[in-house]
């Protein structure tokens, strides 16, 4: 993968960048997607952030590269730190966190954000407490998707502020779009998922030392959930 040709995953991203925006990819890595779809002439600008040295020195080579200084502003920052004020930034990027990770990013950065932003998220795992996030404050889902690549799955979740919606507990589990699309991907996912689930189970009424009922109900009601999904 490089700025030039982008993973499969990526692709998906970048498809749901709207035309003409002003992106911010927070934990740009190498900055392949900002500079990409700057090269298509897909977007107006770019703010590329990163925490960390390593990836935010990897960031700046790439745009140097392709001679976007310019147009894509690198910055060393914690979050939606590095977005600011004058950036007019039009949609926020965050992949290949976990959605824990991308919940707690935005939540802490909040105040960075206008309301007026699209979100496109690609969590890896962690999708159902990324979702809670989203619906309390005030965010409606837009699209989902769900593709295999390298063995995983990942899905892509992209979210506007609108109207407040009311998903079920189930919907934010699955994913409410993912549940009414039922792709072949979606179903060959929670089919693994179920049988891991089980084997959880079995595992757990063989462990001799206590596992906490909570946690055990827990697992139950999601193999509940799948079940009624897949049959």
């Amino acid at each position: 993968m490089n700025h030039n040709t982008l993973s499969k995953r990526l692709e998906r991203v970048a498809a749901q960048v709207p035309a003409g925006a002003r992106l911010a990819d927070i934990g740009s890595d190498h900055a392949y997607l900002p500079v990409a779809l700057m090269r298509r002439g897909a977007i107006a600008a770019a703010v590329a952030g990163e925490v960390a040295a390593t990836p935010f020195q990897a960031a700046n080579r790439t745009v140097a590269d392709n001679g976007l200084t310019q147009h894509i502003t690198v910055r060393l920052a914690d979050g939606l730190a590095a977005i600011e004020a004058g950036d007019d930034i039009t949609a926020v990027s965050l992949c290949g966190m976990g959605g824990e990770t991308i919940r707690d990013i935005l939540d802490s950065g909040k105040a960075r954000l206008n309301g007026r932003e699209r979100l496109i998220l690609q969590p890896n795992g962690g999708e159902q407490p990324l979702r809670q996030w989203l619906v309390e404050n005030g965010y409606q889902i837009l699209h989902e998707d769900l593709l295999r690549e390298n063995r995983f799955y990942y899905e892509i979740i992209v979210a506007e502020r609108a109207e407040a919606m009311t998903y079920t507990a189930e919907q934010l589990y699955f994913g409410p779009l993912q549940m009414q699309a039922r792709s072949p991907e979606f179903l060959a996912k929670w089919q693994r998922i179920l049988r891991e689930k089980r084997k959880t189970l079995a595992s757990l009424e063989q462990a001799r030392q206590a596992v906490p009922e909570q946690k055990v109900q827990e697992i139950v009601q999601q193999v509940k959930w799948i079940d009624q999904l897949l049959a």
